[in-house]
C-alpha cells in the first residue's frame, strides 16, 4: 500500500506525535509497504507534480525522541513561510494519492474533529476515529456528560472559563487540567488552596476553559480498545509524582504492568468499561480509556478517553498488543484495517 503518515503539527504533544509517527513509518516500511512521512503543518516544500514518487519502501532511519519538556510552537511556525491555517503544503495533495492516511497526531487539530473532517471533505481514508467521535472525546466536558449519561462513573467537577469565578468551597485535594488537553500537559494535583492559581494560570496558558475535578487516589490503569473489543489492562506506577508528560514519554520513570495484576473479576469489569466508552463516545477503529479504581471502595472512574493513543517506544498500545502476540508493525497494519472498515460499502 502507499501511506502518507501524518504527525507533527501545532500541538503541545507535537513531539510525542513525531515520535509516533517515525515509529509508524519505519515499521510499515519494513512490511513493503510505500510510506510518505509529513509534519501536517510545515507540510511539503518541493515538487509535487508527481505526488506518487514521494512514497517509498526504502528504510530512511527517521527516529525521532520525546525531549523532557514541550516544544517551543513559536518556533515551529517561524519555519514556515507563507499560508494560513495547520494543514502545510501539499500535504492533501500526498494524502489524496495514497491508499490511506496513518494519522500520528497527538492534542489540539490532530484530535479534535477538525483535521477528521476535512479529510472527510476531500474524500481521504484516514485511520481512527471520524470526526464526531474526535470531537467527543476531546472536549473533556462533554465526554464526562456523556460518561454519565451511559452509567460510567467519572470523577465529579466543573469547568472554569478564563475570568470566570471560582465556586465557593473547592475541595482538596483536586486535579486541574485544560479543558481539551491531552499527554498530562499542564495538568496539576492540587493539595491545598495555596497551590491553585499557579494551577489554573497553567491549563489556562493552554486553553480558556479548564476542568477541575475531584482528586481519586487510587490505581491508574488503562485499556485499549480494538475495533470494539477490549485489550488487555494496564496498570500504571510511576516512580515518582503522578502520570505526567515527562513521567509518560521518558523511559524508565514509569513501571507498566501488563496485564496488570487484577482478579478476574476487576479485569473484566475494566474491560466491559473500557468497550462503553467506546461506545458512549462513537469511536470507531481504536482508541484508549483511561481509569483509576479507588483505594478506599474500589470503584471505577474513568477519566477520559484518548482517539490516537501514543505509538511510541514506550506507549501503552503497542505493549498490549505484544501481550497479545501481535508486534509493532502487525498492530500498525491491524489499525489500518479495522480503520478502512468505516469506508466499506
Amino acid at each position: 500500500m502507499d501511506i502518507a503518515v501524518l504527525c507533527g503539527g501545532l500541538s503541545r504533544e507535537r513531539d510525542v506525535s513525531i515520535s509516533t509517527g517515525t515509529c509508524a513509518a519505519r515499521a510499515l516500511r519494513g512490511l513493503g509497504h510505500r510510506v510518505a512521512l509529513l509534519d501536517v503543518f510545515l507540510g511539503y516544500a518541493g515538487d509535487i507534480a508527481d505526488p506518487k514518487s514521494l512514497f517509498t519502501s526504502e528504510d530512511r532511519d527517521e527516529l525521532y525522541s520525546v525531549r523532557e519538556s514541550e516544544p517551543d510552537l513559536e518556533e515551529i511556525r517561524s519555519r514556515r513561510r507563507g499560508g494560513r491555517g495547520l494543514i502545510g503544503p501539499g500535504v492533501l495533495e500526498i494524502c489524496a494519492a495514497a491508499d490511506v492516511t496513518f494519522l500520528a497526531l497527538h492534542g489540539a487539530e490532530g484530535e479534535n474533529g477538525e483535521l477528521q473532517a476535512c479529510l472527510d471533505m476531500f474524500d481521504i481514508p484516514y485511520t481512527g476515529s471520524g470526526c464526531l467521535g474526535s470531537a467527543l472525546a476531546m472536549d473533556k466536558e462533554v465526554s464526562k456528560a456523556l460518561f454519565r449519561q451511559a452509567g460510567i462513573p467519572t470523577p465529579p467537577g466543573f469547568t472554569l472559563k478564563s475570568g470566570g469565578r471560582l465556586p465557593a468551597g473547592v475541595d482538596f485535594p483536586c486535579v486541574v487540567k485544560p479543558r481539551s488537553g491531552g499527554s498530562s500537559v499542564a495538568t496539576s494535583i492540587v493539595r491545598g488552596e495555596e497551590e491553585l492559581p499557579a494551577a489554573l494560570d497553567a491549563a489556562f496558558a493552554c486553553e480558556d476553559t479548564v476542568l477541575v475535578e475531584k482528586y481519586i487516589r487510587g490505581r491508574e490503569l488503562t485499556v485499549g480498545v480494538m475495533d470494539g473489543r477490549a485489550m488487555p489492562v494496564i496498570e500504571i506506577i510511576p516512580k515518582q509524582g503522578f502520570y505526567d508528560y515527562k513521567n509518560k514519554y521518558q523511559a524508565g520513570l514509569t513501571e507498566e504492568l501488563c496485564p496488570a495484576p487484577l482478579d478476574a473479576e476487576t479485569m473484566d469489569r475494566v474491560q466491559r468499561l473500557a468497550e462503553r466508552v467506546y461506545e458512549a463516545l462513537h469511536l470507531q477503529a481504536y482508541g484508549r480509556a483511561d481509569f483509576i479504581m479507588d483505594a478506599v471502595d474500589g470503584t471505577i472512574y474513568c477519566l477520559e478517553a484518548n482517539t490516537l493513543p501514543g505509538m511510541t517506544p514506550t506507549s501503552l498500545i503497542p505493549q498490549m498488543a505484544a501481550v497479545e502476540g501481535m508486534d509493532y508493525g502487525t498492530l500498525c497494519e491491524k489499525i489500518i484495517g479495522v480503520s478502512l472498515k468505516k469506508y466499506a460499502k
